[in-house]
């Protein structure tokens, strides 16, 4: 069996680690099953370098296609024919795709067109918000995909409403905390951490980058006063998104007593979030991560495609009003947050439950 593994971004790597390393442990057992590793070049900042795959020790990409930045739909067409043409030069059994990215979907509309098995590793996450292009981007790929690796219940019955067969799904929990649980022992503390003699549990981290929050400046501005107003006196450490940065810098906005460092890598990041007493955020992956470490976590968000991280884990959707915020930090200082528990499966062996049902899928075809 040969398998065509896709990534575009770097939580898409996180996610396709875990599966190359359980693929690597298959062929070890005398397996017949082979793979390639795509990089569709949607994504590319200094940090994703020869150490970014090294730290999550898996091998560079087998091709890089080098699509660039643009639009999405400038991105989406540009991978669109470079990744037919890679296909066709190298005939595979199956394509595997991750996440919710322009690259997911994109490589599966080749995949499909050119009938070749199709693989959705998060099939059936659904946040309901057709303004988010990740929800597009799910939905069509789910439209065309023949298995689906499930990360939930909720992930279940979203397939199940939408008609997809049973069989076709597979609960195997989340890759996301395959990479985590691997990494825990390797995670390393940025500079940031030594530089302010930070104590654990005695500080904030945050994270925006999504539009509603981050593309209009007086909104901006207002989340960011109201998390430094309302912090307790502690640190409040941000690593700013490039999307986030830019909105700073051609408005003049300056929020006193906040800490703005440019983006960490994998290891440091989880550090500085493990060490953490709280995570204010608007990123999806980041509060499946807070939910096993059993961080408080506030996300500023109307809905979310992870509902598990709050019906289950230490997520809270505060919304994307600042007048929002302060009555969530005062839960939080006065020491009623949620403790939260650990979802179904996330046990660190999602990757090793999708590679064993891949290699079963072939002996069937």
């Amino acid at each position: 069996m040969h398998i065509t593994l896709v990534a575009g971004t770097r939580p898409n790597f996180v996610k396709i680690a875990p599966i190359i390393h359980a693929l690597h442990s298959a062929q070890k057992q005398g397996m017949e099953v082979k793979y390639q590793l795509v990089h569709t070049g949607q994504h590319y900042d200094a940090v994703m370098s020869g150490s970014f795959f090294n730290d999550l020790e898996i091998p560079e990409p087998n091709v890089n296609l080098e699509v660039g930045s643009g639009s999405q739909s400038e991105q989406t067409a540009a991978i669109l024919v470079k990744f037919e043409k890679y296909l066709l030069n190298n005939p595979t059994d199956l394509v595997l795709v991750v996440g919710d990215v322009t690259s997911t979907m994109a490589c599966a509309i080749v995949a499909k067109k050119l009938t070749i098995k199709l693989a959705h590793v998060e099939g059936g996450i659904r946040s309901f918000d057709n303004t988010m292009p990740e929800e597009i981007n799910r939905k069509v790929t789910d439209s065309i995909t023949d298995y689906f690796f499930t990360t939930s219940s909720f992930a279940n019955e979203n397939l199940a409403k939408e008609g997809i067969p049973a069989e076709n799904v597979f609960f195997v929990g989340n890759v996301m905390i395959d990479t985590l649980m691997r990494m825990a022992n390797k995670l390393t503390p940025p500079p940031i951490y030594t530089e302010m003699n930070l104590d654990a549990k005695d500080y904030l981290v945050v994270t925006l980058h999504r539009p509603a929050n981050v593309d209009n400046p007086e909104n901006l501005k207002n989340l960011l006063t109201a998390i430094q107003q309302h912090s307790n006196n502690c640190p409040v450490i941000f690593p700013v998104h490039p999307r986030t940065k830019k909105t700073l810098l051609e408005n003049g906005i300056n929020v006193p007593n906040l800490k703005l460092i440019d983006p960490l890598s994998y290891s440091e990041f989880n550090f500085l979030v493990k060490h953490s007493f709280a995570v204010i955020t608007d990123s999806g992956g980041i509060t499946e991560e807070t939910t096993v470490m059993g961080i408080p976590c506030l996300t500023l968000r109307d809905n979310t495609e992870r509902p598990e991280t709050c019906s289950i884990g230490t997520n809270e959707l505060i919304g994307t009003d600042p007048s929002k915020l302060p009555l969530a930090l005062d839960v939080l200082f006065s020491g009623n947050w949620k403790k939260g528990g650990i979802p179904e499966l996330w046990d660190g062996k999602a990757a090793e439950r999708i590679v064993n049902c891949l290699i079963q899928m072939n002996k069937e075809l």
